[in-house]
């Protein structure tokens, strides 16, 4: 997540790349949303004019009480505050759900409030892809003890209740899976 960094440094590595490196045409970058409580509108139209064209945004889930339990350190809130403030200053945004995350328990509250999050901030680009846990789901039940995975026909009820109450206008969307 380069947008951790103080803005003076990103248009300073933004304007190497564009000195040494003429031939990229496109600079993006992964964002947590708690990165852009700090950062104004204008300071975020400075980094786009200086060449950030996109941001990568992994909300995971719109519904607060998932993004408890997975320790995200995020809110709905918080999620659209963020991307309202990139698409202010005109960074293209693309937003990862996580098809699965609330489990049995949150599926359907994860569903409802992903689709209200996406259709509050019509981000440019969206994104499902199914939770999974590579190194081994022992740190995640930590904070969600409840928490049973969505067998496939679970991940498809969820993924349809999802797409039903998209309100998207341009958005792009793709769904992506390992």
């Amino acid at each position: 997540d380069a947008l951790v960094l103080p803005t003076r440094r990103l248009l300073a590595i933004l304007d190497a790349i564009r000195q040494h490196l003429p031939a990229v045409h496109r600079v993006s970058s992964y964002c947590l949303a708690r990165n852009l409580k700090k950062k104004t509108v204008a300071e975020l139209t400075q980094l786009r004019e200086a060449g950030l064209a996109m941001v990568y945004l992994g909300a995971e889930s719109g519904d607060d009480a998932v993004l408890a339990r997975v320790s995200k350190g995020e809110t709905f809130d918080s999620t659209r505050a963020a991307l309202d403030k990139l698409g202010a200053a005109g960074i293209t945004r693309s937003v990862m759900i996580l098809n699965g995350l609330g489990g049995q328990v949150l599926s359907d509250p994860h569903a409802d409030n992903s689709a209200r999050l996406a259709n509050a901030t019509q981000p440019e680009f969206l994104s499902t892809l199914v939770v999974s846990f590579p190194t081994g789901e022992a740190r995640f039940r930590a904070g969600f003890p409840d928490w049973e995975p969505l067998d496939q026909n679970g991940l498809f009820r969820e993924m349809e209740r999802f797409l039903a109450q998209l309100e998207l206008r341009r958005t792009v969307f793709r769904s992506d899976h390992a």
